[in-house]
């Protein structure tokens, strides 16, 4: 399972990130993303605690249960390590935070889940790398741009680097070219109004306009 995650990733490339979608619609909307060639999703615990971190790690077991060997469903936002244990048991594939915390990367890796930290600046990256993380989310990237990227490969070439926020389906390919091996994508697929309208075809198209261009 693991490995398979670590080659999903590798191969699929886009992580959508799902924030806040209501129970009743995930199963439909990640229907459609897969329908437009999307096999990688993220559902996002709530650091506020208006969800509680039980309800999305059941949201995690639904959609790993509903989509078993045809989508990698990883968590995101993970702070705590009892969130880690959640999406564990969940069925969760892969842990993703907004920081670098060497805790949380290393109850991932003991609990055989894919290691994806947030850190922004070389130090954090190469640290995140050193304690055991598989891929480094680099964010918020959009404040640096594909250049940040192609600058940080040269000297962190051994690195996994992830491209995160504010990556649209035109700039997508400047991240990859630049050194990245894959995208975190929010509203660009996962577009709220589409999905509080119901319209479902309407997100396999914008699926289809990311991974078309890989």
């Amino acid at each position: 399972m693991y490995e398979q995650a670590i080659e999903d990733i590798q191969e699929h490339k886009v992580i959508v990130i799902l924030r806040g979608v209501e129970k009743a619609k995930l199963i439909p909307l990640c229907e459609a993303m897969y329908a437009g060639g999307i096999r990688l999703v993220e559902c996002t615990y709530d650091a506020r605690g208006a969800i509680s971190d039980e309800e999305i790690a059941g949201n995690i077991e639904m959609l790993a249960k509903h989509f078993a060997g045809r989508m990698q469903i990883g968590a995101g936002t993970v702070l705590r390590e009892a969130q880690v244990a959640l999406t564990a048991a969940a069925g969760g594939t892969f842990i993703i935070s907004p920081d670098t915390n060497e805790q949380i990367i290393r109850a991932t890796k003991a609990a055989g889940l894919v290691s994806i930290p947030g850190a922004i600046t070389p130090t954090e990256i190469a640290l995140a790398h050193r304690v055991g993380a598989d891929f480094v989310k680099v964010f918020p990237v959009d404040l640096y741009g594909p250049k940040y990227i192609k600058t940080l490969a040269a000297p962190l070439s051994h690195v996994k680097m992830l491209a995160v926020n504010g990556i649209t389906a035109e700039n997508m390919s400047d991240y990859l070219a630049a050194g990245a091996c894959g995208v975190g994508v929010g509203s660009g697929i996962a577009d709220k109004k589409l999905i509080a309208a119901g319209d479902f075809e309407g997100i396999t198209a914008l699926a289809k306009h990311y991974t078309e261009k890989l």
